[in-house]
């Protein structure tokens, strides 16, 4: 159902707080339907490696980012004006009931023709992410969670893992340019001697959403940008799984460490990582 019919369905000012919410859900998943077949046809033409601006080492600026970021903006605020809104190309204000949007997590793989990347849609009252929506539109998997609610995959609920061994586990580590390459090595060397395998797919917002359907058995990062983090860690914990305190401290504005995994593995991850 396209976003403005949704919109138009009800009044939100008018609805008691959990209708608001259901509908913010809906909003929020329409929206991320629509700017994902936006980012897809983007994806289809895009010029290839040669049309790459570097902003940073390994750390790629696609215009595409930003058309995606001002969609998302303009149909969430039409439907909610009364909230607020940033998003990691434009940013925006962090007041108490905001929408934290990535629009593209997994820039590099997008330019280079890797299909794995995704849009991450949070919003966040009172200090606690409510809704947490990941669309990974090449794909077309809609991961979307409400707190309290459980979270799904297509409209189908979903749990993590379960796994306790971590000999047979799969742990994705995330790597942060804000922190030192040999913190990051370090990291992974403990995880390898522990027994797990170790994966790298380039989008911290996916690896989350895959380890609360349970294709990973957690994810970690040194740092990480709470518009990268917050719907899949609200992902992880409304499909029964572990999350460190992402919005402790300063971590809604300058982001922080993050642990998301099956609970059985928390304790052995918690050592390991040092992240609690």
């Amino acid at each position: 159902m396209p976003v403005s019919t949704i919109a138009r369905a009800a009044d939100p000012a008018s609805l008691p707080a959990a209708e608001k919410s259901d509908l913010r859900l809906s909003v929020a998943c329409a929206v991320a339907r629509e700017a994902g077949a936006l980012a897809r046809r983007r994806f289809d033409g895009r010029p290839g490696t040669t049309g790459i601006n570097l902003k940073g080492n390994q750390d790629y600026l696609s215009a595409v980012d930003a058309e995606v970021e001002g969609l998302l903006r303009r149909r969430l605020l039409e439907s909610f004006p009364d909230d607020s809104f940033f998003g990691e190309e434009g940013g925006g204000s962090f007041d108490n009931d905001v929408w934290v949007v990535d629009p593209i997590d997994g820039t590099a793989n997008f330019v280079r023709g890797i299909s794995q990347f995704c849009i991450s849609i949070a919003y966040v009252r009172g200090g606690q992410t409510q809704i947490g929506i990941i669309y990974d539109p090449m794909h077309e998997e809609l991961f979307a969670a409400e707190r309290g609610k459980g979270a799904t995959l297509n409209g189908e609920p979903i749990r993590v893992s379960g796994l306790s061994d971590m000999q047979s586990a799969t742990i994705e580590a995330g790597w942060s340019t804000r922190l030192p390459l040999s913190q990051y090595v370090e990291l992974v060397d403990r995880i390898l001697a522990d027994g797990a395998g170790i994966r790298r797919g380039g989008s911290g917002a996916l690896a989350l959403a895959y380890v609360a359907v349970g294709r990973i058995d957690g994810y970690c990062e040194l740092h990480m940008n709470s518009w990268d983090a917050l719907a899949g860690l609200l992902l992880i914990e409304e499909a029964g799984g572990w999350v460190n305190d992402f919005l402790a401290q300063s971590g809604l504005r300058e982001g922080n460490i993050v642990l998301g995994c099956t609970p059985d593995l928390k304790n052995t991850l918690v050592r390991l990582t040092g992240i609690d």
